[in-house]
């Protein structure tokens, strides 16, 4: 920990990320990705002659932390710009004390929508630029008879909702919802495979987040299912819980998602080159990853431009300029504090690498509220498919 002192000569920030914790897995690549970008910032003379520094602390998948450890950084430690947070949970924990202090925190998970704050820029995906996308595509390439299963916490039950929205509009049927504990182990499954064995469902479409995931995955193959009949489609599945649960696991399941690993254009593959070189071969990198690289960059750039990390300052010119992430070029949309993004849907390999089956090879305006939420809004005719 960083105590408390004259930081005048650097620009501290605080960075909030799980390294123990049920969610660790996916929190470590994007406290990775944040401290490369600080590197990149710091190495080429940081921003107006000053380095970023990080003040880190580790809330271990648990809100009340993440709360916590938010005070602290904004009274002891006098930071006004935070990155972090993964579950919608410690979001939720963390931005009434960011709006208490006026500070401003850079979220940059996939979340379930239908929030706002002046005070926090979004960076991960909004239904709208993933659930709308992957529910077409699975409703025109599967079937439409869909069971859900999900973590008990917010983000499953929101993200559950929307897509049985959607699953209705196109006159299919949703056989079963069922939660599992965010905890959840390998017995916690079984009456999620005993239900999908009697309802024999065309798609399983889910929100389990964690360490929950490798299980579940674990379970389904176990059971002997077909995921080209029948796969495992997840928003919050990526990269790093395929490492945990091995690649024959993991194959024929899909995930839709702003960036992937594996994607080809020269900015991805320099952020991936630099990611494995920093953090070994073998470290996944993930969306979360790239949003929370890529969120740094806009941040830092802003406070260069104004020349102060006062919140308000930065708020004002973090909109009026863009960055070419990894994934694409990406600003901020100044009506909602949310991020344009690339939607990309991807299935999993035989060798646990996210292979891209559909690329609209388009920026999405970020609708948090989904305001338009019809799946007519992405025609069939238009889904470029490369079959496995």
């Amino acid at each position: 920990m960083v105590s408390a002192k004259d930081h005048s000569d650097s620009w501290r920030v605080g960075v909030l990320f799980s390294q123990t914790g049920v969610t660790s897995a996916i929190e470590r690549t994007q406290l990775n990705a944040t401290l490369l970008a600080i590197e990149e910032i710091n190495a080429t003379g940081g921003v107006l002659g000053r380095q970023v520094e990080p003040v880190i602390y580790d809330p271990a998948s648990d809100p009340k932390k993440y709360r916590a450890f938010a005070e602290r950084l904004f009274q002891f430690d006098r930071i006004r710009i935070l990155f972090g947070c993964y579950m919608s949970s410690t979001r939720k924990a963390v931005l009434p004390v960011v709006e208490g202090h006026r500070g401003l925190l850079f979220y940059p998970t996939q979340y379930e929508g239908f929030e706002y704050s002046r005070n926090c820029i979004y960076t991960g995906a909004a239904p709208n630029q993933n659930s709308i996308q992957l529910a077409r595509f699975l409703l025109s390439t599967y079937g439409n008879r869909f069971l859900l299963v999900g973590s008990n916490y917010v983000y499953p039950y929101e993200s559950n909702r929307l897509m049985a929205d959607f699953v209705v509009q196109s006159k299919g049927k949703v056989l079963d919802e069922i939660y599992v504990p965010l905890q959840a182990g390998q017995g916690d499954f079984d009456k999620v495979i005993a239900r999908i064995k009697k309802t024999s469902p065309e798609v399983i479409f889910s929100t389990v987040v964690g360490t929950g995931t490798a299980a579940f995955y674990s379970a389904y193959r176990a059971a002997g299912f077909d995921p080209a009949r029948m796969p495992i489609a997840s928003l919050s599945t990526n990269e790093a819980e395929v490492a945990e649960m091995g690649a024959e696991v993991a194959e024929g399941h899909i995930t839709a998602a702003p960036f992937f690993e594996t994607l080809s254009s020269a900015a991805a593959r320099r952020f991936v080159s630099s990611f494995k070189q920093k953090y070994g071969d073998d470290a996944p990198v993930t969306a979360g990853a790239e949003a929370s690289y890529f969120q740094v960059h806009l941040a830092m750039r802003a406070v260069g431009k104004c020349g102060s990390d006062d919140p308000e300052q930065v708020l004002g010119n973090l909109r009026d300029f863009e960055f070419d992430a990894p994934q694409g070029r990406v600003r901020v949309d100044p009506e909602n504090n949310h991020t344009y993004l690339w939607p990309r849907i991807a299935r999993l390999d035989r060798n646990g690498r996210f292979q891209v089956v559909w690329n609209p090879g388009v920026r999405v305006k970020p609708d948090p509220y989904c305001v338009v939420q019809r799946l007519d809004d992405w025609s069939v005719d238009d889904q470029q498919l490369i079959r496995p």
